[in-house]
């Protein structure tokens, strides 16, 4: 990596600058210019570390064999359902009304 730093040319500062949809009347250009070669030497500074490794070494992995077997078990039972509330009718659960008028 050269020790040269980066900057940003009149030509491409100006595709940035229609890209953006900025008018150079609107700008001040060596403003700008300024600050598109800070952020182009961002880039340097980001280059200068090593990326080698693999991205997805930071996300935990589960192994197949670690999961529970896939295999149907029986729920509960409707006697043992009745028994959790006394709000329990034709098979439902009666809970508060969460909606206003109209829902």
């Amino acid at each position: 990596m050269s020790d040269t730093k980066r900057t940003v040319d009149e030509d491409t500062l100006e595709k940035l600058l229609y890209l953006s949809r900025l008018s150079p009347e609107s700008t001040d250009m060596a403003t700008l210019k300024k600050q598109v070669d800070d952020i182009v030497g961002y880039f340097d500074i980001l280059s200068k570390y090593d990326d080698s490794e693999n991205p997805y070494d930071a996300y935990p992995s589960t192994q197949a064999e670690k999961l529970r077997e896939d295999e149907v078990v029986s729920g509960l039972e409707m006697h043992d359902v009745k028994k959790v509330t006394k709000n329990f009718l034709d098979g439902y659960f009666q809970v508060p009304k969460v909606l206003g008028e109209g829902a």
